[in-house]
């Protein structure tokens, strides 16, 4: 039963991270078709990247005490950028440059999407999988 629970907690983690993306990038395309001023933009960006990071660490986390080899090595290179951007201070996105890394930007974020997708579907899986074995 606690790997049941494991999964589904991660399975929540991965959505809010979802989430979380989707809705940078909506903001993202938004500020391309000038739907938004760029200040708005940057600053509602800005308040979840870090909250993004935060989970995205609670999850490595997790999969590496939980022993889940493979999906802490899928998660891992997302984790490694994120920590570099942090500490190179370069995470928060910039009211004067978003113009200029505006494609940069999205693709970052498509990347770390595509990622997760692909962690999603692994985790799915492995639940159905577990939930299987505690049947037979």
């Amino acid at each position: 039963m606690a790997e049941v629970l494991y999964w589904i907690s991660t399975f929540v983690l991965i959505l809010t991270l979802l989430c979380m993306l989707g809705y940078q990038l909506i903001l993202l395309v938004d500020l391309e078709f000038d739907y938004i001023n760029p200040y708005d933009s940057t600053s509602r960006i800005n308040q979840v990247v870090l909250p993004e990071f935060i989970i995205l660490g609670i999850f490595c986390f997790t999969n590496l005490i939980a022993g889940h080899w493979f999906t802490f090595f899928l998660s891992l290179p997302c984790m490694y950028y994120n920590a570099r951007l942090y500490f190179k201070r370069e995470h928060l996105a910039d009211v004067t440059e978003i113009y200029n890394k505006l494609k940069w930007e999205k693709n970052k974020r498509l990347f770390k999407v595509a990622n997760l997708v692909i962690i999603f579907v692994f985790s799915i899986l492995s639940l159905v999988w577990t939930l299987t074995e505690d049947v037979h």
